[in-house]
């Protein structure tokens, strides 16, 4: 069966500022467990916790900048790039340009609160 996806659902992002997360699929709108699709728009000046998750996390850059700060180093990513970050590593996500970012995030088993293991 096919199934249409008429809106997502927002959910609430961790953070410093308010992130929009619109999940699409996923643990909250469709009831999907294997993985999540959300598309997301942070801020300018936004910055979330460290987190060390359960799931693999491959994520595309729409407009503006992503940072994505490992253990072993940062990165940019930017407009048209994307990034994996594996589970099981350190990782910390952030948008510190005036622009912020719009980006697509594609979490593999889906993303779960429980499953994320964010830094107190």
């Amino acid at each position: 069966m096919v199934k249409k996806i008429e809106s997502p659902a927002v959910v609430e992002a961790a953070g410093n500022k308010p992130k929009v997360i619109s999940e699409f699929i996923g643990r909250v709108n469709t009831n999907t467990e294997a993985l999540s699709v959300a598309h997301m728009k942070s801020p300018a000046g936004w910055v979330e916790p460290g987190q060390t998750p359960e799931f693999d996390e491959y994520t595309i850059v729409l407009n503006g900048k992503l940072l994505v700060k490992s253990k072993e180093q940062t990165l940019e990513i930017k407009a048209g790039e994307a990034v994996i970050a594996y589970a099981g590593e350190w990782i910390q996500y952030s948008t510190p340009d005036s622009e912020g970012a719009d980006y697509i995030a594609v979490c593999l088993p889906a993303f779960s609160p429980g499953t994320v293991h964010r830094d107190e």
